[in-house]
């Protein structure tokens, strides 16, 4: 299967080799950097090329985009045309990206969000689902088979879980290691060493990602509300008390308030149950979401880089 892999980053190489392996694909990487796409070809196998005119026909069965979020939606109007079979993105982001794919309406679409850096595979992956057929059937039952769980949403619930997931997540453990000084380690406490040790991953990352994470989410204004609220509270009145019980009192309802948040604005929106499909089940969840892209980047074929995609 002529697959054309569009980001040539470390998802876009993790996208290759599980398309290679589950698909047989014969794949072509298409990079803003064209040394970025040969030495992903070099890695991964295949070949690189500057552009799909490049090629033979200038189509391809199958079209992988894994570009930054901010040019997701652009780089599948420019590049999904090419796809004669199937368009599957893997940006990060869902609502544009999906909303984008919907003009290719003769073609197999989905978009799907491995929540975890490549060399950290299996892990939770999300995915929305717009025109099923066997192409896309094969890469989800490839995934579930490399030991990734594997479950529909909609654009608008993944895009308001990563407000949390991401946004938030990241926003908090940037803050903390802004905020702290140096201590030796015998000082730590579990809480703080572990801590530490996030500040630590995140911050080996590629700030790239993270920042297009900051750019395509809201939450990073709520962490800093919240922790303006500790901050002006009078801890020996029982204004801490009452935030201590409100944090605790979130976490621990924080499922029960998520399956009751609808997606009644989404059409086809998923249900809490198990459905099966193709002799496969898959669990749908319902945590409603929508989320703004700011496309400041517009270089679409850029790849996530070689930090690859924030946890």
């Amino acid at each position: 299967m002529e697959t054309l892999v569009v980001g040539a980053g470390a998802m876009g190489r993790w996208t290759g080799r599980v398309v290679a392996d589950a698909l047989d694909a014969e794949l072509s990487f298409l990079d803003r950097d064209p040394a970025t796409a040969r030495d992903a070809a070099a890695a991964v196998g295949g070949r690189a090329v500057e552009s799909p005119a490049n090629t033979d026909s200038g189509r391809f069965a199958l079209v992988c985009i894994a570009v930054p979020v901010p040019a997701a939606a652009t780089a599948i109007e420019r590049y999904g045309p090419h796809a004669h079979e199937a368009v599957v993105d893997v940006t990060g982001a869902m609502a544009d990206p999906v909303a984008a794919m919907t003009e290719l309406t003769d073609r197999e679409r989905a978009s799907l969000h491995p929540l975890f850096a490549p060399d950290s595979e299996p892990g939770n992956v999300p995915v929305v689902v717009e025109q099923r057929g066997p192409t896309v059937e094969g890469l989800l039952t490839a995934l579930e088979e490399r030991g990734n769980r594997v479950f529909e949403t909609t654009p608008a619930a993944h895009d308001r879980a990563m407000e949390t997931v991401q946004a938030r997540t990241h926003t908090a453990v940037l803050a903390f290691a802004l905020a702290a000084e140096p201590v030796p380690e015998r000082f730590h406490t579990p809480v703080s060493a572990e801590l530490a040790a996030l500040a630590d991953r995140v911050t080996a990352g590629d700030s790239q990602v993270y920042g297009d994470i900051q750019t395509a989410f809201d939450g990073a204004a709520e962490v800093a509300a919240a922790a303006r609220r500790i901050a002006d509270v009078d801890a020996s009145d029982d204004g801490f008390e009452q935030l201590y019980q409100e944090a605790g009192n979130d976490q621990r309802h924080q499922g029960d308030r998520t399956r009751d948040v609808g997606d009644a604005g989404d059409t086809g929106a998923a249900s809490s149950n198990r459905r099966r499909r193709d002799g496969r089940t898959r669990e749908v969840r319902d945590i409603e979401d929508t989320g703004d892209q700011n496309p400041q980047n517009t270089d679409v074929a850029g790849g996530h880089g070689d930090g690859g995609e924030a946890e």
